[in-house]
């Protein structure tokens, strides 16, 4: 797969611009703030229906426009696709596939992308919530229909979340929640889907994630991945050390959640919070059997991020009639040393079509510079001599 065309109106310092791609590798360089992430953000959009830099989408609208639209023509072989999304500053946005309107959520059928940048370092050092995100749209991207079940599962714990605070502040208890029950058997049966997807898509990348650390860090430090389960009796979201529960089987995470729910019944009354389910897991990464988090160098930590995002790629590359996924390189290189930034090129330099950003043309790799294109204040020049 392929982006053949990119056009832009009103996203970021973008009033207008069409750029056209080309097979193989494509450079954006340009001084920081000029508006090559811009773009990576825009053709990134289509596969994980959000920005690798922010959580909202009224960031991406131009200032003073009420919209955005991202349009891109993705090819496959001889098959071509339109797609368009338009954001809106306030209110829904709205999507169209060669031109007939759909749902949002449909373009992840379209689009695979896996981008990398430097804002993925939190999947190894920040919080639980940046590795639950990138589990969850790595499997929007495999399985699309996901993205419905995560916003539901969303939409139920936010409502349960309000029953809970209703129910403090009235200091109702006991039989007076039988309300809560109901939003209960809603809670457990969308979680139970969102562990189960997690766990299997965890067992799935353990393997490329090994070959593509070891290609990146030219040493086998036995990566592994493994979900510490607050359904299980893990609390990572309050304790960073707690680590992994005993494993679950997955035919028995149900009746795990319903038996955890009510073992923290009290607890959740007493903060108004629910404190059980997907949303207060965590994936535990780990080399030399010990969490990347806290032990890991600078340079084993960029390793592994970087061997997560070449993992999902190759998972997607796998499976997808699409073809190979699109991989963005968002000035990565600069972060990296020599070595690590020769055996990345390497690895990528087979994938149909690689973007890549780069404040200095100099920190990519020379067989990566196929085709360079300047980016300047919102405006795009072609390199002739790249």
């Amino acid at each position: 797969m392929i982006v053949e065309q990119l056009s832009l109106v009103d996203f970021r310092n973008y009033a207008a611009a069409e750029l056209s791609l080309a097979p193989g590798a494509n450079v954006f360089v340009g001084r920081n703030g000029q508006g090559k992430t811009n773009l990576a953000e825009a053709i990134g959009y289509f596969a994980t229906l959000g920005s690798h830099r922010v959580s909202q989408d009224a960031p991406m609208v131009r200032d003073g426009a009420d919209a955005a639209f991202v349009r891109a023509r993705l090819a496959h072989g001889s098959r071509r696709v339109q797609l368009e999304a338009q954001l809106n500053r306030s209110g829904s946005n709205k999507a169209r596939v060669n031109g007939s309107p759909v749902r949002t959520a449909e373009l992840p059928r379209y689009a695979q992308v896996v981008l990398f940048a430097p804002e993925d370092l939190q999947i190894v050092r920040g919080d639980p919530s940046a590795r639950r995100r990138f589990a969850d749209q790595l499997l929007i991207q495999r399985a699309p229909r996901l993205a419905g079940v995560l916003a539901d599962y969303d939409r139920v714990l936010k409502q349960r979340n309000a029953l809970l605070k209703s129910a403090r502040a009235r200091g109702v208890r006991g039989e007076g929640l039988s309300t809560l029950e109901v939003w209960d058997d809603k809670l457990v049966a969308l979680g139970t889907e969102v562990i189960r997807a997690r766990l299997r898509l965890a067992a799935e990348l353990t393997a490329p994630v090994a070959a593509a650390y070891a290609a990146i860090a030219g040493d086998d430090h036995r990566p592994r991945l493994e979900w510490a389960l607050s359904v299980g009796g893990a609390d990572p979201e309050e304790d960073e050390q707690s680590g992994e529960a005993a494993p679950l089987d997955a035919a028995a995470i149900e009746q795990a959640f319903r038996a955890a729910l009510a073992a923290r019944r009290s607890n959740e009354l007493d903060r108004g919070i629910t404190l059980v389910g997907p949303h207060r897991d965590d994936l535990v990464l780990r080399i030399r059997d010990l969490p990347v988090k806290g032990y890991a160098s600078h340079g084993e930590s960029w390793s592994v991020a970087l061997s997560l995002r070449l993992a999902s790629a190759e998972l997607l590359r796998a499976e997808s009639s699409l073809g190979d996924p699109i991989v963005i390189l968002d000035d990565v290189f600069a972060e990296l040393d020599a070595d690590r930034r020769a055996r990345l090129a390497g690895v990528v330099a087979d994938y149909e079509q690689v973007i890549v950003t780069a404040a200095v043309a100099a920190d990519v790799p020379e067989h990566l510079r196929a085709r360079t294109v300047r980016v300047e204040a919102g405006t795009l020049h072609e390199v002739a001599d790249a």
